[in-house]
């Protein structure tokens, strides 16, 4: 469409247009990098506007003007998030932040709560139809289109055409300004490429192929999205599209072919990167454009299946409160999307939330892990929405779980330095029992090639991992899971307690090198219990003890000669040469895994009617092909 043509009214230079706005007016101004520059320095220098309120999501070019005295007296910013650009200004109070939780802005327009008397917005030129595209920014901006008295757009040609409900008519604008000039960039850095590499790790094993994302604002989640690269089929439903994800869209890592919510078409609100994103999406049907009143609603995000939310925080305290938003006191950022995300991953089926965070900031010199938010800190997400929550140190599940369990998990990922002090704090304050162990100092990232999964003849899983001292209750719930018989051959007497000081024992002598314990878990329902644990503990310099115990409905198989192999590898890594095992006369079923695997075992009677086997792992022979039967007690 010729605008000269058909509405050359419309048509006019930027001062002119910016000369309609009145004095005191209420001001929207389009998000981050559809921002209209232009429009934005042609109304901060007419100085006959005065007493301006300016509303926007993402604030970039204003920057420029926060040391000028005169612009902050005839201008007064309110803030829905502090993009970086803007975070001296906030901690200077040169700037109002308004939390609130992306979903709803659009309604706050709707209903008048915030009146808008004019909206600056940038556009793609119409097509021969006459509809301008507002490009890489919809989320807020549609709705302040939609609401505000009088919209002056600028249009540029550089703006990406996207798709979906993007669109506005140039019947719909009052004025239009054109003016070609490159969008707003912005490309995140990576801080740390160790912290992201590792973080990425965890974060990829909690991911399965044919997910839907959502990935959250910041350096972080941006850094992460490169660790994904070896997934299936995943999907895209998220506020933001970043730089970041173009290796996946160009690889067919995202496909979105398994989304359960508008299949095959990446569903997001904003882009912001560079200008090899917007040529990606301009005009790509891949891409589905709506406002944030439809892609952030809760409801509508539970329609996804299997939709994982991936976002940061700042802190997070030992009861699974998060801090998003503010540095103590100081404003650093805002609510965003994140808890819209999170309500709507914890109702999408087979869906949850991930909050990564690096486990220390201030060149390490603080935890992030923290037994309290700081003072003045706000509660962005409370404890109750909180799932998993990743540092580069390992995952802690805190759904469903209670305080001292979520002090355990948090601890566990918390920078080794810090960990003792967080378990002293949490006792002071009875979060824990008194005599509780802290997580041990090392750095476990070792254990995760102690990680294995096992498939059964019954079509089941059983993933094997190292057990933790977070795992205390979920072991509780496994002894007394177990049947009398069960007990007796593993214990080798009738206990009938399995109690905290049970568990500290155990807990003090794992240290994953010398003592060694690991345990068999199974999904059920929307959480994995223990079926099965084995252990080895050190007798002598280069023989440990070992021993099984495996749940009654799981034993026969196969599961205890695969941890003996399991166990066997990871002490001959820690320079053990046999095994060394008591066994009860009648439990003949264990006695034949030990010689199955270790054939030529010496054995020898003891005291009381018990077997003694010495196994050396020179002599071990492979079980993978032999059939088995195993008690699964020892």
């Amino acid at each position: 469409m010729d605008l000269n043509q058909y509405c050359p009214q419309k048509l006019l230079s930027a001062e002119d247009a910016v000369a309609k706005i009145k004095k005191g007016s209420r001001v929207f101004v389009g998000t981050g990098c559809g921002e209209p520059q232009h429009l934005i320095r042609a109304m901060v220098k007419d100085l006959n506007l005065q007493d301006i309120m300016v509303y926007q999501m993402l604030s970039s070019t204003f920057a420029d003007y926060m040391e000028d005295d005169s612009f902050l007296r005839r201008f007064s910013l309110k803030l829905f998030f502090i993009s970086s650009a803007m975070r001296k200004a906030a901690f200077e109070g040169k700037i109002d932040y308004i939390p609130s939780y992306l979903s709803q802005i659009p309604k706050l327009f709707a209903t008048q709560r915030i009146g808008l008397d004019v909206a600056l917005v940038q556009v793609s030129p119409p097509d021969r139809f006459g509809y301008c595209s507002l490009g890489v920014s919809v989320d807020i901006t549609s709705a302040g289109v939609q609401h505000a008295k009088l919209v002056i757009a600028q249009v540029n040609p550089r703006m990406p055409r996207t798709w979906g409900d993007s669109f506005v008519h140039v019947d719909d604008i009052d004025y239009l300004v054109s003016f070609e000039e490159r969008l707003v960039e912005a490309l995140p850095s990576t801080k740390n490429e160790e912290v992201a590499r590792r973080i990425g790790f965890y974060i990829n094993q909690l991911v399965d192929d044919g997910a839907t994302l959502q990935i959250g604002f910041g350096n972080l989640p941006y850094s992460i999205l490169k660790y994904l690269d070896s997934k299936n089929d995943l999907g895209m439903h998220t506020q933001l599209i970043t730089d970041g994800m173009l290796p996946l869209f160009e690889s067919g890592v995202i496909t979105n072919k398994k989304k359960t919510l508008l299949p095959g078409r990446v569903v997001a609100s904003l882009c912001m990167g560079s200008e090899r994103i917007y040529r990606y999406v301009d005009n790509n049907p891949r891409f589905y454009f709506r406002s944030s009143a439809f892609v952030n609603d809760p409801t509508v995000i539970a329609r996804n299946d299997n939709l994982v939310s991936i976002s940061s925080a700042l802190e997070v305290d030992l009861t699974g409160q998060v801090c998003t938003d503010s540095m103590g006191y100081l404003f650093y950022s805002g609510i965003g999307d994140q808890v819209d995300f999170l309500r709507g991953s914890a109702m999408s089926k087979g869906g949850f939330s991930i909050i990564a965070l690096p486990s220390t900031a201030q060149s390490g010199t603080v935890s992030r892990i923290v037994s309290h938010l700081s003072e003045g800190a706000g509660v962005a997400t409370t404890r109750g929405d909180v799932n998993f929550v990743i540092t580069e140190y390992g995952i802690a599940e805190l759904q469903g779980k209670g305080i001292f369990q979520r002090v355990m998990e948090l601890a566990q990922i918390a920078h080794p330095k810090f960990r003792e002090e967080l378990i002293g704090v949490a006792k002071k304050r009875h979060y824990i029992f008194h005599d509780q162990l802290p997580p041990t100092r090392q750095d476990l990232l070792f254990i995760e090639n102690y990680k294995s999964t096992l498939k059964l003849k019954n079509g089941r899983t059983i993933e094997f991992r190292p057990l933790l001292p977070s795992d205390e209750f979920g072991y509780r719930n496994f002894f007394y899971s177990l049947q009398e018989k069960t007990i007796y051959m593993r214990f080798f007497y009738k206990m009938k307690i399995f109690s905290h000081e049970v568990a500290q024992k155990q807990w003090a002598s794992v240290d994953y090198k010398k003592n060694m314990s690991i345990i068999g878990l199974v999904q059920k329902g929307g959480h994995k219990e223990i079926m099965a644990i084995g252990s080895y503990a050190m007798e002598e310099e280069h023989r440990a003890e070992v021993a099984f115990v495996v749940r009654e409905d799981f034993q026969g198989m196969g599961i205890a000669p695969y941890l003996l192999e399991a166990l066997e590898k990871i002490a001959r890594e820690n320079q053990y040469t046999s095994f060394g095992a008591t066994v009860l006369r009648e439990n003949t079923a264990m006695i034949r895994v030990f010689k199955r695997r270790y054939p030529n075992a010496n054995t020898s009677m003891a005291g009381g009617g018990d077997v003694t086997l010495t196994m050396t792992f020179d002599d071990a022979v492979s079980l993978s092909d032999k059939p088995s039967s195993d008690a699964c007690v020892c």
